[in-house]
């Protein structure tokens, strides 16, 4: 097993290019499945979520050509609408097949995603929209098996509470379906703006794209086609290396990104003091006199990102002053306190709500990653700390960062990947 050895201490400096969105890029892998014809995909990030779901559309029967950050991938030869265990279990986002394998074929079994470190990610409002949509749903032997034998009908969807999955499963669900299919209080992430935009252009009209009402005309049953897409950049990526900018007080660049898509992470981050230079493509971040402690509340786009948390709660640990956090969309999502605290940091728990109090410095120390955005505070913290910090269990980071050791390395950070 592999894991980060970092040496703190290091300045940053120079450009690092940010690869493509691994949570636009999953749904859109999965919205293949709607078409009949041969896709390219570009800017695909090399991250291994990305290969299990395009491992996925092989064991279903279709067409995978994938090098580096290109996809070519022909679902004419699907033969199967079963996703079984082996693979769902190793992503959760792979219950994103459920919606375009029942629209296309009328049928599918897909197994129960099961559990999540950071916290339930209960699938029954994907299921209850699509029973509105006139599917059978059964869930037995830890799978679902919907059917919908003379198609989905488009029907009006409220949900409950804000679900980018949900969204996305029931926007690629509605495209094939017959009628209207109105969404309620849908997501409005950049991740699913840009799913809408490609079933867009296959020809499918959706109404209110980048609001919380999306209206959604079917084809009944007819496949899609559609055009050579390129995967937006990845703005956690994005927003995970400006703060590795602010921990370390550096100068740093990025390149192919999109200031708008991380704009509540910048603000935060200009109001601990820090500054920028934005053009159409690229931030720069510039270092402060010194970090200001400020508040979080973490929620839904355009809000602070819940996957943002932990890579500000590092960056806080060296602020003036006393900071909290208050994580809403996750119960479990503070794992990485005890092992930030493990560094010596100064984290207090009360529920959904941490307090960061001010240290003068951090400790090297062996650490373990608990989930995938855990692992970068915990570089983060690395970083900085005096001495030598070892991340174990960094398999969590491969699932989503693209090369982070590399990229680190190419702006100065004295860290390694190693064998345990």
């Amino acid at each position: 097993m592999d894991y980060l050895q970092i040496k703190g201490g290091n300045k940053l400096q120079g450009d690092v290019v940010i690869s493509g969105a691994k949570n636009a890029a999953l749904p859109i892998i999965a919205a293949t499945i709607l078409s009949d014809k041969p896709i390219t995909l570009t800017n695909l990030p090399n991250v291994v979520d990305i290969r299990t779901l395009l491992k996925l559309l092989g064991m279903l029967g279709g067409s995978v050509d994938h090098q580096k950050t290109v996809a070519t991938i022909d679902n004419s030869t699907m033969s199967s609408t079963k996703a079984v265990y082996e693979i769902v279990s190793q992503m959760r986002a792979s219950i994103l097949v459920l919606g375009p394998l029942l629209a296309r074929f009328g049928e599918c079994e897909v197994s129960l995603p099961g559990g999540c470190a950071i916290g339930q990610r209960p699938i029954d409002l994907h299921l209850k929209a699509l029973e509105a949509m006139g599917a059978t749903i059964d869930i037995r032997g830890g799978y679902v098996r919907a059917e919908a034998p003379n198609g989905l009908q488009g029907a009006k969807i409220i949900f409950d509470k804000i679900t980018v999955g949900g969204t996305e499963n029931i926007v690629m669900a509605a495209s094939l379906a017959k009628g209207v299919t109105t969404i309620i209080n849908a997501a409005k992430e950049p991740e699913v703006v840009q799913l809408c935009e490609m079933i867009r252009d296959a020809g499918v009209k959706i109404e209110g794209i980048g609001s919380n009402e999306l209206i959604i005309h079917g084809t009944n049953q007819k496949p899609l086609t559609f055009q050579e897409t390129q995967i937006i950049p990845d703005r956690i990526e994005a927003g995970t290396y400006l703060c590795a900018g602010a921990i370390t007080q550096s100068k740093i660049t990025l390149q192919q990104v999109n200031a708008e898509d991380i704009r509540a992470s910048m603000n935060k981050l200009e109001e601990m003091g820090f500054s920028f230079d934005i053009t159409p493509n690229s931030i720069t971040i510039h270092p402060c006199q010194e970090i200001k402690h400020v508040d979080l509340i973490t929620t839904e786009y355009p809000g602070f990102p819940t996957d943002m948390q932990a890579q500000f709660m590092a960056v806080l640990v060296m602020a003036v002053g006393e900071s909290l956090i208050e994580e809403r969309l996750f119960e479990n999502r503070f794992m990485h306190v005890s092992e930030l605290n493990r560094l010596g940091a100064d984290i207090w728990l009360k529920g959904n709500i941490a307090a960061i109090r001010p240290i003068e410095k951090l400790y090297g120390a062996d650490v373990m990653a608990t989930d995938l955005r855990a692992s970068s505070a915990l570089v983060l913290a690395g970083l900085v700390a005096q001495g030598t910090t070892n991340v174990h269990r960094i398999y969590h980071l491969d699932r989503g960062y693209d090369n982070l050791e590399g990229k680190l390395s190419k702006l100065g950070a004295d860290i390694v990947r190693l064998k345990e």
